[in-house]
């Protein structure tokens, strides 16, 4: 019970922090909602096949986006922050408190996960308002929100188990980039995939999580199949990252 209770303050702290830092808040919601303006722009005007259904291009990046904003906030946004922290001394004061370490990661995990639904909550509403995309309901619904969920806390593992690799700071953003953009290339979150794309890019997409969330997702939107067996490889490879984490994780600055 003291560890829920050290983790529900840590939580508050870090959700104030975020708030009161209004340059990086405003431009973590922003950032999703400009890529869907721009894609929109250049390319809602077209179709896009999946499977037996052709979709409108703009409701196709609705969904691209909610993808890509889940993973922005909690693979990308948690592994830089958490390199940070580490580099410039936090987690080690941090350590050196009673607080367990289940309840700072746990607030931060948790920290991510709400951004992170309400970036979606955020972009298919003005998906549906100025796209006029579908808005999943009944049992659609509740899939999309376990995906939602399911992706969220894996992606915050896998970004927590990454941190353990980052040398320093200033690698960082570049490591963490070069890590998930090209599976979001290789994933179909940017390029809609269709009949002519290459085999080997798709055994590259099945392999990684990526693909599976972004196939989950769609089905919210787009009326896709939906399958668990998607919830069940992104939840694996969370798992894994969790376990490596668990492993590598420092609380020590690397720097000289």
């Amino acid at each position: 019970m003291n560890t829920l209770r050290l983790t529900a303050v840590q939580l508050r702290y870090v959700n104030k922090a975020f708030w009161r830092n209004p340059a990086s808040a405003f431009f973590t919601f922003a950032f999703p909602l400009m890529f869907l303006v721009i894609f929109t722009a250049l390319l809602g005007h077209y179709t896009v096949k999946i499977g037996a259904r052709t979709i409108d291009t703009s409701t196709y990046y609705v969904a691209s986006m909610a993808t890509f904003a889940v993973i922005t906030a909690c693979f990308n946004n948690l592994a830089i922050s958490i390199t940070f922290q580490r580099e410039d001394g936090i987690l080690k004061r941090t350590n050196g408190t009673p607080m367990p370490a289940a309840s700072f990661l746990g607030a931060r995990i948790l920290h991510a996960v709400l951004v992170a639904v309400l970036l979606v909550v955020i972009t298919v509403a003005f998906g549906h308002g100025v796209y006029h995309a579908s808005v999943p309901g009944g049992l659609t619904l509740a899939r999309f929100v376990v995906m939602v969920l399911v992706g969220s806390a894996a992606f915050c593992a896998l970004g927590l188990a990454v941190s353990a690799t980052i040398p320093n700071s200033d690698a960082a953003p570049a490591i963490v980039n070069a890590i998930i953009l090209p599976l979001q290339f290789l994933s179909g979150i940017f390029i809609a995939f269709g009949d002519t794309t290459p085999q080997w890019i798709l055994w590259v997409a099945r392999v990684f999580p990526v693909r599976h969330f972004v196939v989950g997702m769609q089905a919210g939107f787009l009326g896709t199949p939906f399958s668990w067996t998607d919830v069940l490889i992104v939840a694996a490879w969370g798992l894994g990252g969790l376990l490596l984490a668990i492993r590598f994780f420092s609380w020590e600055p690397r720097q000289g």
